[in-house]
C-alpha cells in the first residue's frame, strides 16, 4: 500500500472480490513527500476498513536501492532503481512481510498480469499496453509469481483513478516521479552529496581531447546538453570508460548499436534457452519493442561475469543510445519471458 491511487485502487478491487485485504506500507526514505505516503495510505485503509501495517525499510532501502543507484554512476553506468527496488523490496522484503502476517498473497498496483495453470506461471503485459509495467518486473520468479497478484492489470490508469474517487480514496495532488528518493532536486545534485566526482578529458573518437567533464558519474549514453564543448555540430555521449575517467563523444551517428552483452539475466520459467532464440527486446521502459537473436555465450570470463551466464543480442534493426546498466527485457507477443542487465554494447560506427 504505497499510499497512491494505484496501491489504492488495486484493495478496493480486492475487497469489492469478497477477499480479505491488509494493508503494508513500508517506509522507504526520510522525507516529508514520504511522510506524506504514509498518511494517505494510513487514510486509505481506514476508508476501506482494512488493518494498516507500517514497516520501516529504511536501512536495507538504503543499502539496496540508493546505494547500488550511487555506486553503477559511479562507474560510468546507467541505473535503474525501479528494476532494483521491486526485486529486493517490493517482491523481495515486501512479500516476506506479507506473508509473516499470514497473507496468502502480496497485491500491488502494477499493471501487468499473471497467468497460473498447471504448467506454472506466466508474467503478462497489461490489458492497456500504454500503462504496462511489466518491463520493471522480469525477475519474478516462479515461485514469486504464484504469491503475487495484479488486480489492475485488466483495467487502465483512468479507470484506476475513476474507482479510487468515487470510493472516496485520497488522491495524489501530482504523480510520483521516476527516481522516489530523488525529492525534486536533480541527480546531480543527489550524487554530489553522496560522493566526490573527480573531472577528467572529454574526447573524441579518436581520442583527442576537447575539454573537461565534471565527473563522469553525472553523464549518460546519449546525452548532448551541458557537456560544454563548443562544438560546430552536435555531439553527444557515445561511450563512458570509467578506467580512464573520460567521458567519449561523437556525432549522432555513432550512438547507433546492433549487438550487446546482457548478465544477471532472470528467466521467469526458470530454463533458460540453450540455442539461440527469436525475441522482441526492450533496452528502455519507454522504448519500442525490437526484435533481435538471443544467444547463450558458450564461453565467458567468470572474472567478467560473476559466475552469471551471459547472453548476447543482435538485433535486426539499429539501436540508438543503448546505455550499459540499464534492463534488457525480453518478451513473445504479450509475454515477459525474462531480463537482465546490459553490460557492453558493440556500436556500429
Amino acid at each position: 500500500m504505497s499510499g497512491g491511487v494505484d496501491s489504492g485502487a488495486a484493495a478496493l478491487l480486492l475487497r469489492e472480490a469478497a477477499c480479505e485485504v491488509i494493508g503494508v506500507h513500508m517506509r522507504l526514505w526520510d522525507s516529508p513527500g514520504f511522510d506524506e505516503q504514509a498518511q494517505r495510505a494510513e487514510n486509505i485503509c481506514r476508508i476501506l476498513n482494512i488493518p494498516f501495517h507500517l514497516v520501516d525499510v529504511q536501512r536495507e532501502f538504503e543499502s539496496c536501492v540508493v546505494d547500488y543507484f550511487c555506486r553503477e554512476y559511479q562507474q560510468g553506468r546507467t541505473p535503474n532503481p525501479c528494476v532494483v527496488c521491486n526485486q529486493r523490496m517490493k517482491f523481495g522484503l515486501l512479500l516476506d512481510k506479507a506473508l509473516s502476517l499470514g497473507a496468502d498473497y502480496l497485491a500491488t498496483g502494477h499493471y501487468a498480469r499473471v497467468e497460473h495453470s498447471s504448467h506454472g506461471h506466466r508474467l503478462l503485459k497489461a490489458k492497456d499496453g500504454r500503462q504496462d509495467q511489466s518491463y520493471f518486473l522480469y525477475t519474478l520468479t516462479q515461485e514469486k509469481l504464484g504469491r503475487v497478484l495484479f488486480p489492475l492489470g485488466e483495467h487502465g490508469k483512468d479507470q484506476a483513478g475513476q474507482m479510487a474517487r468515487q470510493a472516496g480514496l485520497p488522491i495524489a495532488s501530482k504523480s510520483s516521479q521516476d527516481i522516489c528518493f530523488i525529492s525534486g532536486k536533480n541527480y546531480g545534485a543527489f550524487l554530489s552529496q553522496r560522493f566526490a566526482a573527480p573531472p577528467g578529458d572529454v574526447v573524441d573518437t579518436r581520442g583527442m581531447r576537447l575539454g573537461q567533464h565534471r565527473g563522469i558519474a553525472f553523464y549518460t549514453i546519449g546525452q548532448r546538453h551541458g557537456l560544454g564543448l563548443a562544438s560546430g555540430q552536435p555531439v553527444y555521449v557515445v561511450r563512458i570508460e570509467p578506467e580512464n575517467n573520460r567521458i567519449v563523444v561523437g556525432p549522432e551517428k555513432e550512438l547507433y548499436s546492433r549487438k550487446l552483452a546482457a548478465h544477471g539475466v532472470n528467466w521467469i520459467s526458470g530454463k533458460a534457452p540453450q540455442e539461440p532464440v527469436t525475441v522482441k527486446a526492450k533496452i528502455r521502459y519507454r522504448s519500442k519493442e525490437a526484435e533481435a537473436i538471443l544467444s547463450p555465450r558458450r564461453h565467458c570470463e567468470p572474472e567478467r561475469s560473476g559466475g552469471e551466464a551471459i547472453f548476447d543480442v543482435c538485433f535486426t534493426h539499429l539501436q540508438k543510445a543503448v546505455a550499459p546498466g540499464q534492463a534488457i527485457v525480453f518478451y513473445n507477443t504479450d509475454e515477459v519471458l525474462g531480463g537482465g542487465i546490459i553490460d557492453s554494447v558493440e556500436t556500429e560506427a
